[in-house]
């Protein structure tokens, strides 16, 4: 994805930075988040399992940063994004930043954002913008694995004791109602998917929701009642504390030598 398509307009450009940076931020700060895990995982296997997914998020959002960049033409790399910006130009969804909590905090993260990014990406496929149709059908192998195993766990704590039970649907009343922003739409998302550039996440919701409720069935889990509490406001740059907190260990060694190369 090195080339701009000239095709595009600059009006198509710019939505397009501006939704990979979307994308971009998702998979980095998520990327971030299950790196914490190591040498904190409940077993050596999960530990090597995490890590594996932390470095497919950074991969992603390496690409995606890098293709927000070119599209919007100021020469800011991929590097440039992730560690020289403060949290309010952040764009990445509510959910993703969340603090890892226990071991059943993450797994229902995982799934919740997993699932809906799964969608997204299978529909990004059919994009007019070659560069990222293409990229889309690569990530979307990597993100099927990664909902494999976090409704593994889900079945695997779910139906498992009563404490591990207890923990998931308190995780789960927890973090529902950031998912709301997982298929809130705007004018700049409405644009590029009726040009053809990038699925409608709106008419992802229903085909999420069935799908995690018939994962919930198999694990005995009840998820809430009440639709999602707010839409969010990630993708507009308002971000909780936690996310300050996060970019200030990630950022610190890029900002403390700017410019160093090893």
């Amino acid at each position: 994805m090195s080339e701009v398509d000239p095709a595009l307009s600059r009006a198509e450009r710019e939505a397009l930075a501006e939704l990979a940076l979307r994308l971009g931020d998702d998979r980095l700060i998520l990327g971030h988040r299950l790196s914490e895990w190591c040498g904190h995982a409940p077993v050596l296997e999960e530990e090597l399992a995490l890590a594996n997914v932390a470095l497919d998020c950074l991969g992603h959002a390496s690409t995606l940063l890098a293709l927000a960049g070119e599209l919007e033409g100021r020469g800011r790399s991929a590097d440039e994004l992730a560690f020289l910006r403060d949290a309010r130009e952040f764009r990445n969804c509510l959910l993703v930043e969340q603090p890892n909590g226990d071991f059943a905090v993450t797994m229902v993260r995982q799934l919740l954002f997993d699932q809906a990014d799964l969608l997204f990406y299978e529909g990004l496929q059919a994009s007019r913008h070659a560069g990222l149709a293409g990229f889309a059908a690569r990530a979307v192998r990597e993100i099927r694995y990664h909902v494999r195993h976090a409704r593994a766990w889900w079945l695997r704590l779910g139906d498992g004791t009563d404490e591990s039970r207890r923990r998931m649907e308190a995780a789960l009343e927890e973090l529902w109602r950031f998912t709301g922003e997982l298929f809130a739409t705007d004018e700049l998302e409405r644009g590029l998917a009726a040009a053809g550039l990038a699925p409608d996440r709106a008419a992802l919701a229903s085909r999420w929701e069935e799908a995690l409720r018939a994962v919930a069935a198999g694990a005995r889990l009840r998820l809430p009642g009440a639709g999602p509490l707010h839409a969010g406001g990630g993708r507009r740059g308002i971000h909780g504390e936690s996310l300050g907190l996060l970019l200030a260990e990630m950022q610190v060694l890029a900002r403390t030598h700017p410019g160093a190369s090893w």
